[in-house]
């Protein structure tokens, strides 16, 4: 159950020859490859191309009737390595995942690809994931290019610029033998456009005409002496004819100017970011049109010296436009002018920052600063230049937190308390979103290595008197690394460490995609596979589930015991609760269908008793609970604020089981809101007003008969 259904937005995908498609860049995406002739597609999901495997599974039958095989694959290795059937086969296979953690991942395969080459077209389409909303270490996909010699396509973010690089890297990977990365920034899958489509087309060359007929070729397989050669192939003969291709069609754009003693070189990507900046600084309009020469680099990896030599020639000075470091692009244009004797100043990272993303900001201030030093004349007057220095917005720091109701916070409340009783303990975190863990109120986690890597990093920590190590991982990472990496290396080295499994049911980081262990019924994939039985599958011995991690009590003493008992060997505790937000997208549309229907609804919610509530937030503090805050206290003789559960409750009970658990005070309650509430409902509400009221009326009586100064001298009630 991914977070959003796409099964309208596919039908756009039946769009015929000369017809008009409107919509986003991540469709426009999925008919370019069915455009091509595509065989076969796989892939991960990670931002910013989770969309691109949900829709590709929304477009399941459409893909069926083309004789395309789709799979969502259990990592970026296991995607990578499809892409085998394109190496001795013409067959077309395209991938995708996020990167570049994604592609550290598939780099072994990635490599083996592409130093034996390929037959068919070999297309991996990566989320560029660089910049200030990443959750990702800053790094880019250009080094890993360059350093298998894959080629980089890197479009201007437009639909007809995008669905062309598609189309092209696929018929450049095979008039090269090499597989081709195309990048897509955030930007470039949600951009919205439109362009003129072609007909769908069935592969030239299927699965079963492969499977019919079966080549082998050792040439391709990546052993001496043929490794060797392969080495040769790659800067003699697939360069040579990717650099060819890249001429003959025009896949780099260059736009002139009036302006042509200058110019701009830049990343395919960046484009509308110049455009916006050059069009503030005056120099061009809303529709592209620059009066400075641009030169775009929707190819990014191999460069094209002589299209470089040749914008280069008669200009003063160009500003390569480079995101991130090291200054790959800057360092190459540098070597080719230099080689060609052409003495053009080049302008770089000397007015651009050195890394970091190139917003609208950062853009316009690199611009300005280029235009000063190259072509003063070009600016406007002091005066008439755009607001540089904008000071950043007044706004409270909001940092990343589970989302209300979120099955993981249990699990890091039980922990603390647990901390409280037994000390601090070393907890290797993993990727998803039990990371957020290491935030406030919880505080907990000192590293994290990579995807399903929390257990393998943990085990170093193989001491007997230090106490055990903890290592959390959730379903999605084993499935994806942890079974092998984790759990199995663990029961193979004796490691005596806790791992901790949240199995919220799907891949929830990622936006909600069905996992082996998923428990929904999927028709297209095989789920309800136990991780219980997998990890005793592997020699683990000692294993409890959790199957409700709202229990606090409850996980508070399976970590405990967890951490102490004498049993040797690793300790695997599988918390399971539904994520809380796929759940919500199940049961409200339930909800409001129903409630327009006029049928009985109970939505249980809770609420803090403010003449109980000390002020002491301890609940707060083991919670952080979106919907738990503070108020002012409406006793006039309390100072302290109280604490109070406001409309975004979705009723899980956390913040009364943590309450309970950590023996805090009594304050929470929990109410039952009733809608088209039936005879039996209407007749206990009826009841216990009249009860609730009768026993007001005999407290207020009893108040009466007290004497004034009673509550001042303490004297007991008549």
């Amino acid at each position: 159950m991914a977070e959003r259904t796409f099964v309208e937005e596919v039908k756009k995908l039946r769009l015929g020859e000369g017809e008009t498609f409107q919509g986003e860049g991540i469709l426009a995406v999925t008919k370019a490859l069915l455009q091509s002739g595509v065989a076969y597609v796989g892939g991960y999901q990670g931002a910013p191309i989770s969309h691109l495997m949900d829709v590709l599974a929304d477009a399941q039958p459409i893909l069926e009737e083309l004789g395309v095989h789709f799979e969502n694959n259990a990592s970026e290795a296991a995607a990578a390595a499809m892409l085998a059937a394109s190496v001795n086969y013409p067959l077309r296979g395209a991938v995708a995942w996020k990167s570049t953690v994604g592609t550290n991942v598939a780099s072994d395969a990635l490599a083996n690809l592409a130093s034996g080459g390929v037959t068919g077209g070999a297309l991996i389409i990566v989320g560029e994931d660089y910049g200030d909303g990443s959750s990702i270490m800053q790094e880019r996909t250009h080094a890993f290019a360059m350093k298998s010699q894959i080629w980089l396509l890197d479009p201007r973010p437009n639909l007809p610029t995008i669905v062309k690089a598609v189309e092209h890297g696929f018929a450049l990977s095979e008039a090269s033998n090499t597989p081709v990365m195309l990048e897509l920034r955030i930007r470039a899958c949600h951009v919205h456009g439109r362009f003129q489509t072609q007909a769908n087309r069935s592969p030239d060359f299927t699965i079963d005409d492969a499977l019919a007929n079966p080549v082998r070729d050792t040439s391709r397989i990546v052993l001496p002496p043929a490794s060797f050669q392969h080495e040769h192939e790659k800067v003699n003969a697939r360069w040579p004819a990717a650099v060819h291709y890249i001429k003959q069609h025009g896949l780099n754009e260059t736009f002139p100017g009036a302006h042509d003693e200058i110019g701009l070189i830049l990343q395919g990507g960046l484009y509308n970011s110049v455009i916006r900046g050059l069009e503030r600084l005056g120099l061009a309009d809303t529709f592209g049109n620059s009066q400075v020469p641009l030169h775009v680099l929707n190819v990014t990896y191999p460069l094209v010296d002589d299209e470089l030599e040749a914008f280069c020639a008669d200009k003063r000075a160009v500003l390569m436009i480079e995101e991130g470091q090291p200054d790959y692009l800057e360092q190459a244009l540098a070597s080719i002018l230099r080689r060609a004797d052409i003495a053009t100043r080049i302008h770089g990272k000397d007015v651009l920052p050195k890394a970091g993303e190139y917003n609208g900001q950062v853009m316009l201030r690199g611009l300005r600063d280029f235009l000063s030093a190259a072509a003063p004349d070009l600016l406007p007057s002091p005066q008439a230049q755009p607001t540089l220095d904008i000071p950043p917005p007044s706004l409270p720091p909001r940092p990343p937190g589970f989302c209300t109701g979120c099955p993981e916070r249990p699990i890091f409340t039980a922990m603390k308390l647990v901390e409280r009783e037994l000390g601090p303990r070393h907890v290797s975190c993993d990727i998803g979103c039990h990371l957020f863990s290491i935030l406030p109120p919880f505080n907990i986690g000192n590293t994290t290595m990579g995807y399903g890597l929390g257990a393998s990093a943990a085990s170093a920590f193989h001491g007997s008197k230090g106490g055990r190590a903890i290592s959390v991982m959730g379903d999605g990472g084993f499935w994806h690394n942890g079974l092998t990496n984790g759990v199995a290396n663990a029961v193979y080295n004796g490691d005596d460490d806790v791992l901790l499994i949240v199995d919220n049911f799907y891949s929830a980081a990622t936006g909600g995609q069905d996992l082996p262990s998923s428990r929904a019924e999927n028709p297209l994939r095989h789920t309800n596979i136990p991780i219980e039985q997998a990890v005793k599958g592997v020699g683990v011995k000692w294993v409890r589930v959790v199957d409700h991690t709202y229990d606090v009590q409850r996980m508070k003493d399976t970590l405990t015991e967890a951490l102490t008992t004498r049993e040797k060997g690793p300790k695997v505790i599988i918390a399971q609760s539904e994520c809380m937000l796929n759940k919500q997208r199940r049961e409200k549309p339930k909800v409001r269908q129903a409630l327009k229907e006029g049928k009985r609804t109970v939505r249980q919610r809770f609420g803090v008793d403010s003449d109980t509530c000390t002020g002491d937030h301890a609940c707060i503090r083991i919670s952080g609970c979106p919907s738990l805050s503070i108020r002012p206290n409406p006793d006039p003789l309390r100072e302290h604020p109280v604490a109070q559960v406001d409309n975004t409750c979705v009723g899980c009970g956390l913040c009364g089981e943590a309450a309970h658990a950590a023996v805090l005070c009594p304050s929470f309650y929990r109410a039952d809101v009733i809608s088209h509430p039936n005879r039996w409902d209407r007749l206990l509400h009826r009841w216990r007003q009249g009860l609730i009221q009768r026993l007001q009326a005999w407290r207020e009586k009893r108040l009466a008969q007290l004497p004034p100064t009673a509550h001042l001298t303490g004297e007991p009630h008549a």
